[in-house]
């Protein structure tokens, strides 16, 4: 049965630092410039979610989207939304960065949804910075 995709775009503002442990001080200088503060900064950024899979005969839907927006609401933005990205749980081994946000959101999303194979995940950082992932 042919796939079809529904995307749906959802905000959400949260600051970080960037720095690694492993890192000396002046390495995560190096490596990180400005976003190395140690008061961290902040992004509103914006996440894209594209699901996929055969639309249902009875609804014509991939995937229903009250249910996207209920399960990105509790799973993403609920999580994520006005925090300290370093403080989570899933980045207490990994830095923070878009690219690693990215991929947590992914990897709490494809848990979560009940219907719709998740295709992949974009966070926008800035207007110039935008990140995609696939799934692994």
């Amino acid at each position: 049965m042919p796939t079809a995709y529904f995307g749906r775009r959802y905000m959400l503002s949260a600051s970080h630092r960037l720095h690694s442990d492993t890192l000396s001080d002046e390495a995560n200088r190096a490596t990180y410039g400005k976003c190395n503060n140690p008061h961290g900064h902040g992004h509103n950024y914006v996440v894209e979610v594209l699901v996929g899979g055969p639309v249902d005969v009875e609804t014509g839907m991939v995937v229903n989207m009250a249910t996207l927006d209920e399960v990105v609401q509790t799973s993403v933005l609920e999580r994520f939304d006005h925090t300290n990205l370093n403080r989570d749980p899933l980045f207490v081994n990994q830095v923070p960065t878009t690219e690693n946000l990215c991929r947590a959101v992914f990897g709490v999303l494809k848990e979560a949804l009940p219907n719709g194979e998740l295709a992949w995940i974009r966070v926008e950082e800035t207007e110039n910075n935008f990140f995609e992932f696939r799934g692994e």
